[in-house]
C-alpha cells in the first residue's frame, strides 16, 4: 500500500509551522507501527513492562536546494523535526541522504536511508532540479520503495512541486516525479494569488491539470478512503485551494478540513 504524501506550501521548519510538521510525524507512527510489525530490522525503543515501539525514522532530503545551501536546509530540518518530536513525545531518529547532484544520487547509503524511512522530507529550493537529479536513480527508487510500504513522502515549496505530476520553471513546464497525478502545486499561495497566475500556467501545463494552490506553512496530507479514493486534510494556519482544470473557482479547505483531489 501507498504511502500518505505531503504537499506543503513552503516557509518550513520555522516558527508556525508546527501543526504540520506534527502531523507528518503522526502518520509516520503508522508507517513505522506498519515496519516494526513486519518485522523489518530497525531501532526499537521502550520498557520492560511495554511493548517496544520502532523509532520513526525521519530522513531529510534537500535536493531542492542543491544550488544554494542545501546543509543549512537539512539542517533546518533536522533540528525542526527533532522539537516537534520532543514536544509531542514522540521517538525519533532523524538523518539526512545528502543527494544534490547526479553521483550522490548513485550513493548506496543515502539509497538505504530513503528506503528504510518512515517519513522523507523534501524541502524547498528550485523546482526543475529533484526530477532532474533523481530520474532513473538508486535514490529515487529507494523513495518509492519506501513509499509503496507505507511511508510518509513530503515536500515544501519546490519539494512539493516535485511530488506531483507536473511542475514549472522560469524556462517552462517539467514533468515531475509523479507521486501525486492531475494536479500542480502551487505553492507561496498567499502571495502568488495576488498575482494572474493561472493564465501564464495555463499556457504552460498539459491538458487535464488542476492546481493546488497552498499557502505558507499550510499543507495536506492523503488520508486512503474507502475504494482506493484519497482524501487530503488541510493542516496549518492558512488554506489550501484546488483548481480544476480551467476553473476560476476554488475549493478551499483549512485546518482539520478534507478536500477531494486526485489520489
Amino acid at each position: 500500500m501507498n504511502g500518505p504524501i505531503g504537499l506543503h506550501g513552503g516557509g518550513e521548519y520555522v516558527a508556525g509551522d508546527e501543526r504540520f510538521l506534527d502531523a507528518l510525524l503522526a502518520a509516520a507512527r503508522d508507517a513505522a507501527r506498519r515496519r516494526a510489525a513486519a518485522g523489518e530490522p530497525g531501532d526499537v525503543v521502550g520498557h520492560a513492562s511495554k511493548a517496544p515501539v520502532a523509532e520513526v525514522r525521519v530522513v531529510i532530503l534537500p535536493t531542492a536546494a542543491a544550488r544554494g545551501r542545501p546543509e543549512r536546509a537539512a539542517e533546518m530540518g533536522r533540528v525542526a523535526f527533532a522539537e516537534r518530536a520532543a514536544a509531542i513525545g514522540e521517538a525519533c531518529v532523524i538523518e539526512v541522504a545528502h543527494v544534490v547532484d547526479e553521483a550522490s544520487a548513485q550513493d548506496p547509503d543515502h539509497a538505504e536511508r530513503l528506503r528504510s524511512a518512515d517519513l522523507i522530507h523534501l524541502p524547498g529550493g528550485d523546482p526543475d532540479v529533484i526530477p532532474t537529479i533523481l530520474c532513473d536513480s538508486p535514490a529515487l527508487a529507494a523513495l518509492e520503495t519506501a513509499w509503496r510500504r507505507g511511508a510518509v513522502v513530503a515536500g515544501a515549496s519546490a519539494g512539493a512541486m516535485a511530488l506531483a505530476e507536473w511542475t514549472w520553471t522560469p524556462k517552462g513546464g517539467n514533468r515531475a516525479l509523479g507521486l501525486v497525478r492531475g494536479l500542480a502545486v502551487v505553492p507561496h499561495y498567499d502571495d502568488i494569488r495576488r498575482t494572474a497566475w493561472q493564465q501564464a500556467l495555463d499556457d504552460l501545463a498539459p491538458g487535464g491539470i488542476g492546481y493546488l494552490g497552498l499557502d505558507e506553512q499550510t499543507g495536506v496530507i492523503s488520508e486512503p478512503g474507502a475504494g482506493g479514493v484519497r482524501s487530503w486534510r488541510v493542516a496549518g494556519p492558512g488554506a489550501a485551494w484546488w483548481f480544476t482544470r480551467g476553473s476560476d473557482e476554488p475549493l478551499v479547505g483549512q485546518d482539520g478540513d478534507l478536500l477531494r483531489l486526485p489520489a
